[in-house]
């Protein structure tokens, strides 16, 4: 198979919410790999090095968006691996969630992958080439206690992604849902779940780098090879 190493030389990878959590993981385990990587998120201040662009970008907005795209054009960075990770989340009771809460945990968890893959899967379709992971969650597909508002968009999320894929079949455009169960990121510290009854302890979760490894199995695949799904959990 070659060296582990350089799977992904000559690949750009574009990850988005990619400033901590999972998505810095999955970032950082992609240039491991030997990927050309573009971090996006709120919080990140524009910077450029030999394997790593950082792109400040709320995923909700369209007009950041296309200046994010019109930059990698310019710098020749245009991805062919596409990450949709950024997301919040809420655990709230359904009717103690407010309206606003509920739009916007669908704004920025449903809403915004929708808007990525508008700007950034017509390249990959012209390339006819490429992999598009969504990172979704146990809640795209387990209706849980406190999750009316994230699983709502989470399930959402699960069904674009299915759309996308279907659209995208035959096109040489791979496509993969990864749905992990809770990963102990900076999300639960506002929770503090180690003292909530119901909620796994942040010990025995999943950690970022699990998730993240699991990316790097999906789109290191031999041709040919498509990793439709992957649920993790801890064993």
């Amino acid at each position: 198979m070659g060296n582990p190493q350089r799977a992904l030389t000559g690949r750009t990878a574009l990850v988005t919410g990619a400033s901590r959590g999972i998505g810095l993981a999955i970032a950082k385990a992609l240039q491991q790999n030997g990927a050309q990587v573009v971090r996006l998120a709120r919080s990140l201040e524009p910077a450029f090095a030999d394997r790593q662009t950082d792109l400040p970008c709320d995923v909700t907005r369209e007009e950041d968006l296309r200046r994010v795209a019109a930059r990698l054009g310019e710098v020749k960075r245009v991805p062919d691996i596409l990450v949709n990770n950024a997301g919040i989340f809420l655990l709230k009771p359904l009717l103690q969630t407010t309206a606003d809460e509920f739009r916007e945990q669908l704004k920025v968890n449903l809403v915004g992958p929708f808007l990525v893959l508008r700007t950034f899967l017509p390249y990959l379709i012209a390339r006819e080439a490429g992999d598009v992971v969504t990172i979704g969650s146990v809640a795209d597909h387990m209706a849980l206690p406190g999750n009316a508002a994230y699983g709502a968009s989470k399930w959402g999320l699960r069904g674009l992604h299915g759309v996308m894929a279907t659209e995208c079949a035959g096109s040489g455009v791979r496509a993969t849902l990864i749905s992990p169960s809770a990963t102990d990121t900076p999300l639960w510290d506002a929770i503090d779940p180690d003292h909530r009854e119901g909620l796994p302890r942040r010990a025995d979760m999943l950690r970022p780098e699990d998730v993240a490894a699991a990316v790097v199995s999906a789109v290191t695949q031999p041709q040919g090879v498509s990793v439709g799904e992957i649920r993790l959990e801890r064993s």
